[in-house]
């Protein structure tokens, strides 16, 4: 199991949310803005918001806990895992997620926090992931269940960078979507966008935190 033992109330805000599953909702609800206050720590973006740094810290350690909970100890039922439960699913919610975005843009389009742009960066999102995992269904995980190749740490360090433009992309969702706050009176499908927008989002830290802790390391040690 990986924990978070750096947290503190000196931890970047944005760094947590992109890594810590769970930790965006958490910032969410208690105000916390992730993409455009990202550098701030938890001690600062907590006092700006009127509220203990420490309740915080031992929210997300409390999180921290949890991350890894539900997921395969065994790298091939592992593996298996993130396909069915991350891959498949990403695909098939942002493909539905798409045209909602361009529906309300179009309906909502002069509504002053209307997610200008969403439609566009979702398909930009999906176009990324699509790359991004087809490379590891072809070539990385065959390797892992073959167990391993001495060249394995390439690939695995371009996955990691990958991610890293994928936690980019987080933080653009978050911008343009404004926190995911749904406006009052929004309609069901802005709502329903929103809810989608904001489950997808956290699904993806929880993938990328199952690769970068869980499974990744397994072969980087072996050929470190």
């Amino acid at each position: 199991m990986t924990s978070f033992p750096d947290l503190n109330p000196a931890s970047n805000v944005g760094e947590i949310a992109a890594n810590l599953p769970g930790a965006a909702a958490l910032f969410r609800k208690a105000g916390i803005s992730f993409c455009c206050g990202g550098n701030l720590s938890i001690a600062d973006a907590s006092t700006k918001r009127g509220l203990d740094p420490a309740t915080i810290v031992a929210e997300l350690r409390a999180l921290s806990g949890d991350a890894d909970r539900g997921a395969p100890q065994e790298t091939p039922a592992l593996i298996a895992h993130i396909r069915t439960r991350y891959h498949d699913t990403h695909r098939s919610e942002l493909a539905d997620l798409i045209p909602l975005a361009r529906k309300v843009e179009a309906v909502h389009g002069d509504h002053p926090d209307a997610p200008h742009g969403l439609a566009r960066l979702l398909n930009d999102i999906l176009a990324e992931m699509e790359s991004h995992m087809t490379k590891e269904e072809q070539v990385l995980f065959p390797l892992m269940l073959k167990g391993g190749h001495p060249m394995i740490a390439a690939p695995i360090s371009v996955m990691r960078a990958e991610h890293d433009d994928h936690a980019s992309q987080l933080r653009a969702l978050e911008h343009t979507t404004h926190g995911l706050a749904v406006p009052e009176g929004a309609c069901g499908s802005w709502r329903a966008l929103y809810a989608g927008v904001g489950k997808f989002a956290d699904d993806l830290v929880a993938h990328m935190h199952l690769e970068n802790d869980e499974l990744f390391p397994r072969f980087e040690a072996v050929v470190a």
